[in-house]
């Protein structure tokens, strides 16, 4: 089980329907163990590495297959990558080569326990890059500077993995990529799938980069995120469609331009605030210093694996918890992308039709969504996260609903840069369970909601009012949010 205050959250206010979205989130957030498929992914028999394709290739993928390696062939094998979460997959490769495994390097984000051993660890800065990040692609690079053709590299790349595995490319410093990264996706509250194309462009391994730089070895890439997730539940990506439009995990290739990465940045009105090495950079850019092409990074010969496909292993879990539960589960959205406290106003705005006209569906329901929303501080430096705004927003429209619960959280467990500074509290959320009992709740403690919004500051508020979810750290499939209206 992933949530590690259940008590405390189903013990006030709504108490049954409290119970049932705490049940739903852990089942979902307990589907995406990245441990647990490194497991099903490998196995070691003798002197033969044999890897699973069946759950982890992508439709269409070229190279389709199992593979049973000779590590007779190999005189090394490293392990290196960068994600939130990241340890739980480099402790299951530990496990399974054993004494075979040469090391390797990981960067996971600061907060997390280190649980690796023979792979070395950096912790370091997300969502804004430090220097920490660099240190750790530095110790990635001194592996990668050695490879040889007897040579086996494992990569592990997912999300969080943008800030994380951050190197400056040229004259760019890391302090100019940090107040960049903060001006665009805190400040002005840009979608990560438009910072992503910038990143990849003013870094050194970015942008496949990295596997440009490894090709004299074998090569093995895997993601703990989804790739085959595109804006629609219903449609994935294929092999090829992914390449071409990745612009997420840096060690594939990556369609997007440096004229890209202009039209961006002057689209969200932040080009004159953006540090001078940086503009020059991709004013600088031209074809010969693209990112990996699709065409480029074939010709390496490097196999690619998605670990944990969100339409196989989550979204399954909640469904089939919620029909133990004696509850339909319906999916109402996988591309939910807007202000986090806009998109929890629609929700409960949903689950209030729902209560008080049977429509669109009757009670007893359960709705499901995922995505990212986002949260546009401007200069204000209040400790919370998306999941937990979205969540303050549906208590005060379900404000005296007997009948309405919400729950959100971000599958890694940490909801937002973290900074929750309170007696028997986590540093960082992992998001909030509310109901329609929540808005009473807070204001017989004197807690204002509607200010812990403004001010972006719903973190304390929530733990104190027994809502703020604290969840143990895995990797990110994104958030999940559950609406429930019972009878």
């Amino acid at each position: 089980m992933r949530i590690l205050n259940k008590d405390d959250l189903v013990n006030h206010g709504n108490v049954s329907g409290r119970k049932v979205v705490a049940e739903l989130l852990d089942a979902g957030l307990d589907a995406i163990d990245p441990y647990l498929r490194v497991k099903e992914f490998l196995s070691l028999s003798g002197d033969v590495l044999h890897i699973n394709n069946v759950g982890f290739e992508m439709k269409g993928d070229p190279h389709s297959g199992a593979m049973d390696v000779s590590l007779n062939d190999y005189d090394r094998i490293f392990v290196i990558g960068a994600a939130k979460g990241v340890q739980q997959a480099g402790k299951a490769f530990e496990e399974v080569l054993g004494d075979k495994l040469t090391g390797g390097h990981l960067i996971a984000k600061h907060g997390e326990k280190i649980i690796c051993e023979k792979i070395g660890v950096t912790l370091a800065g997300h969502p804004v890059p430090d220097e920490d990040c660099v240190k750790g692609c530095k110790e990635i690079e001194k592996i990668i500077d050695g490879l040889t053709e007897r040579d086996l590299v494992f990569t592990i790349t997912g999300s969080g993995v943008g800030s994380l595995m951050t190197y400056p490319a040229g004259d760019i410093t890391i302090k100019d990529v940090s107040e960049f990264t903060r001006l665009m996706q805190i400040e002005k509250g840009v979608q990560t799938s438009e910072l992503n194309p910038i990143r990849t462009h003013i870094d050194r391994f970015k942008g496949g980069r990295i596997s440009r730089l490894m090709k004299k070895a074998t090569v093995i890439h895997l993601t703990t995120a989804d790739p085959s997730k595109k804006d629609t539940p219903v449609e994935r990506y294929g092999y090829f469609e992914f390449l071409e439009k990745n612009t997420f995990l840096p060690t594939l290739a990556s369609g997007s331009t440096y004229q890209d990465c202009i039209e961006i940045i002057k689209r969200h009105d932040a080009w004159d605030r953006t540090p001078e090495s940086i503009k020059k950079h991709l004013l600088s850019g031209t074809e010969e210093n693209e990112n990996v092409s699709v065409y480029e990074f074939e010709s390496f010969s490097q196999r690619f694996f998605g670990l944990i496909y969100k339409d196989a292993t989550i979204y399954p879990a909640v469904k089939k918890r919620a029909k133990e539960l004696g509850y339909n589960c319906l999916f109402l959205s996988e591309c939910i992308s807007c202000e986090a406290k806009d998109a929890g106003a629609v929700a409960a705005s949903i689950a209030l039709n729902i209560e008080r006209m049977g429509e669109p569906f009757k009670a007893p329901v359960v709705l499901m969504s995922s995505g990212e929303t986002v949260v546009t501080v401007n200069k204000e430096n209040g400790v919370g996260g998306r999941n937990q705004e979205y969540c303050v927003q549906s208590a005060l429209k379900i404000a005296g609903s007997k009948k309405i619960v919400i729950g959100a959280v971000t599958t890694d467990g940490t909801d937002g840069p973290g900074g929750l500074k309170e007696k028997g509290a986590p540093a960082c959320l992992a998001g909030a369970i509310v109901d329609g009992f929540t808005a009473a709740e807070a204001k017989g403690q004197g807690i204002d909601l509607k200010a812990a919004l403004k001010t972006h500051a719903t973190s304390l508020p929530l733990w104190k009012l027994g809502c703020g979810v604290h969840a143990r750290e895995n990797v990110s499939a994104l958030d999940l949010r559950i609406i429930f209206v019972t009878e």
